[in-house]
């Protein structure tokens, strides 16, 4: 068995134990009672309920994985919260001491790829402040 196979094995086992142990300490129970109990509330507030459900259980599993949020999501929530949707968010977001040392081409890709991380974490903030209410 090669060591990557080993490490794969030691890897799988590993999350097997912890899935157990989620099972056991009756984390799905509740986390199905406060999917039940935010569903409830979205529905009574005329929200989507599809959507609530959703987020919450995106939110379940980021918490599984132990996702925390990256260093540019906060960057842009930090944006959105102090000063609104602002129509330089692009510019804003820019590493101008990165951008500065690119080519043309590369400058293109760059901002590209700022614009679509930058809509992605709208979407992200936008779904956060819907729900917001609910989770509390």
């Amino acid at each position: 068995m090669s060591q990557e196979q080993t490490e794969n094995k030691r890897t799988l086992r590993e999350e097997a134990r912890k899935a157990k142990s989620r099972i056991k300490s009756g984390f799905w129970t509740e986390r199905q009672k406060d999917m039940a109990g935010q569903l409830e509330r979205a529905r009574a507030q005329g929200l989507n309920e599809s959507k609530a459900g959703r987020y919450f259980t995106a939110q379940v599993t980021a918490q599984i994985e132990g996702k925390k949020d990256d260093e540019f999501y906060l960057r842009v929530k930090e944006m959105l919260l102090t000063q609104g949707e602002v129509s330089d968010a692009i510019g804003r977001l820019t590493d101008k001491e990165y951008y500065a040392t690119l080519s043309y081409e590369e400058k293109q890709r760059y901002t590209l790829s700022i614009s679509e991380r930058y809509l992605r974490a709208l979407e992200r903030f936008r779904a956060e402040c819907e729900f917001e209410i609910l989770a509390k």
